[in-house]
């Protein structure tokens, strides 16, 4: 045999273990994608037989049952559908409150409860944003707005067959940080004075700082003149006041003059007599009932004579 034919016989013996090695990775590859569509047909075939399925979840409603000054309570109502006939457990909930990418909440809600065997069940996810919180973290974000929000949440249940699930849910809203109205009495008009018993009406100015509507609907509130309780009454009537803008209420009130020694004689002489005044205000706003604190200290009060009407006494405010 020539010398020259001897590299010819290696390299089939070479190609020749290639291909054979080829085969054997592609029977392999075979048999192994032949397994995984087994087991997928047969997960279908019991998936159909007995009825399980994955199950679905929905956020059906945000609302928000209290806010105030300090805080906001949020519940996130989430629809969960489960097709199997067994109830299956629902392992944990995370959940995530962000606001233009910034967290602003974030928690865990373990052992989240049971849903029914082919039934539904609604579970309340509550949230809670405390204000300083956020104000304390995020400097632009200001008492009186309105922050958008982006609740994500993640329910895990443990489904049979499937095994454990993760269903992200996501919805969007916004949140508004309330800011405390501003309160002043304008005036008091006396509808009947004597020392017995004197019937008058506050003209009261209310500042909304706010970025929202304030349809204000009951007041409660106590008035002091230099030190002396003169008591407080109710809302004679509702009233809304815009948003960044100025409303003005009238309230009637009760007191007895001779109990206030030389306090209410001062402010008679126009000399001017410190009040004070304090209480809460319910509100309607677009996101829901709000119970409002309002105060004024160190107001000041004098009466002046009002010749146009012929003698009745106004009070007005320095």
């Amino acid at each position: 045999m020539a010398s020259s034919d001897t590299p010819e016989v290696v390299k089939r013996d070479v190609k020749d273990k290639e291909r054979k090695e080829d085969e054997k990775d592609e029977e392999k590859g075979g048999f192994i994608e032949k397994v995984k569509d087994f087991i997928q047909d047969i997960g279908e075939k019991i998936e159909g037989a007995i009825g399980f399925g994955k199950p679905t979840a929905d956020v059906t409603e945000i609302h928000i049952p209290h806010i105030n000054l300090e805080m906001a309570e949020i519940v996130a109502d989430v629809l969960v559908k489960n097709p199997n006939p067994v109830p299956i457990p629902l392992i944990d909930i995370n959940y995530l409150i962000e606001s233009d990418g910034r967290k602003l909440v974030s928690g865990l809600i373990p052992d989240a409860g049971t849903i029914p065997a082919h039934g539904e069940e609604t579970v309340k996810i509550p949230l809670k944003l405390v204000y300083d919180d956020i104000k304390n973290t995020y400097d632009d974000i200001k008492p009186g707005s309105i922050v958008p929000y982006r609740i994500k949440v993640d329910l895990i249940v443990d489904v049979p067959v499937f095994g454990r699930l993760t269903i992200p849910l996501e919805k969007t809203g916004e949140i508004p940080i309330p800011y405390q109205p501003d309160i002043d009495v304008e005036k008091i008009k006396f509808e009947r004075f004597s020392l017995e018993e004197t019937v008058a009406v506050l003209h009261l100015k209310l500042g909304n700082k706010n970025d929202f509507d304030l349809g204000l609907t009951s007041l409660d509130y106590e008035v002091w003149l230099s030190d002396e309780s003169i008591g407080g009454a109710e809302l004679a009537k509702s009233t809304k006041i815009d948003k960044n803008g100025i409303g003005y209420i009238d309230l009637p009130i009760t007191f007895r003059p001779k109990d206030f020694g030389s306090a209410l004689w001062d402010m008679m002489r126009g000399k001017g007599t410190g009040y004070s005044m304090k209480g809460h205000i319910n509100v309607d706003t677009p996101f829901g009932a709000m119970n409002l604190p309002i105060s004024k200290e160190g107001g000041t009060t004098s009466l002046k004579k009002n010749k146009e009407d012929g003698g009745d006494d106004d009070d007005e405010e320095e």
